[in-house]
């Protein structure tokens, strides 16, 4: 634990302009507000609440924390009173409504929210066993980003805990990534597995990305598009149900494979005729809902979308 805080101890003196967070976990209160001083008095400049970890070796701790709004509540508040420096509790993804511990949070006092961290998974494979035994992990990745997006909207929706800022994980790998957390309501993000798998060269993508899209649309600061697509989001009732956007073949990028015409048949509604001979896909225009499955397996991204319209009764 000393290594660990000489070690942020040293980042910030060597690297003073930039934020140094130290992310904490405690079992008792005791050990939080121990931990969270350490972390300010080796100067760090903020201090992430870690309830959310789902793989740890004693209960009570990591997303044990995290499911229980009553205990993020209270180890948020105790911190709070302890330190001067801001306090951003982390939301475990493993829970069925967020938004509940996320409000524990905001009414502890909490300077900011940071989620999501890793999923409670099981993968099996050659090298995955411990002298012979199993055990469950956390899953992160790309696979995670639309899990992550779901808990940040959840959240950012909320009317009591709105107005708190967001710092989006989960999946983050592009910018257009970052971008999507972002307008969710997101005012940074963090990355980490995606560093694991290319290295600190991919901040150089995000930044440049992000910067080349802003110029793009015009805009000058990033707090222009945080929170821009959250009122685009309705409860599906209350979407529309009485048009219909039907798929387009570009018949150029076509590769014949098929798979369309596969799809709509075994796991759709039967609209697309495939003619064996010119390996091209024909539209049952009468028979298609565009559920748009088509379009979401084609390898060639050879199908796009027509003009909204009315359906038929």
């Amino acid at each position: 634990m000393d290594v660990d805080f000489d070690i942020l101890r040293r980042l910030k003196l060597n690297y003073p302009s930039k934020v140094v967070v130290a992310s904490i976990m405690g079992q008792k209160e005791e050990e939080w507000i121990e931990l969270a001083k350490m972390a300010e008095e080796a100067g760090c400049d903020a201090v992430e609440l870690n309830f959310s970890c789902p793989q740890m070796r004693l209960s009570g701790m990591g997303s044990d924390v995290g499911q229980d709004p009553e205990l993020v509540t209270f180890y948020t508040s105790f911190v709070k009173r302890n330190v001067k420096i801001p306090v951003i509790p982390k939301m475990t993804p493993n829970i069925t409504h967020i938004a509940q511990p996320a409000m524990g949070a905001y009414f502890a006092g909490a300077d900011a929210i940071s989620a999501i961290n890793t999923i409670k998974s099981v993968t099996l494979g050659e090298g995955s066993d411990v002298n012979g035994f199993q055990t469950g992990s956390g899953y992160s990745g790309k696979a995670v980003k639309p899990i992550a997006l779901r808990h940040i909207l959840a959240m950012a929706k909320n009317p009591i805990i709105k107005n708190i800022q967001f710092s989006g994980i989960g999946g983050i790998e592009t910018w257009r990534d970052a971008l999507e957390f972002i307008q969710l309501g997101c005012r940074n993000v963090q990355v980490c597995t995606a560093v694991m798998q290319y290295g600190y060269r991919i901040i150089d993508d995000l930044t440049a990305g992000l910067a080349a899209y802003m110029a793009g649309r015009g805009i000058e600061s990033l707090d222009s598009l945080v929170g821009e697509l959250l009122g685009k989001f309705k409860m599906p009732s209350d979407l529309d149900r009485d048009t219909v956007v039907f798929p387009v073949f570009d018949r150029s990028r076509c590769l014949g494979c098929g798979r369309c015409a596969v799809s709509c048949a075994d796991g759709g509604h039967q609209a697309i005729r495939f003619d064996a001979e010119t390996r091209l896909p024909q539209l049952i225009g009468s028979k298609c809902v565009g559920c748009h499955l088509c379009r979401l397996v084609c390898p060639a991204d050879a199908i796009g979308l027509s003009k909204r319209v009315p359906k038929k009764s």
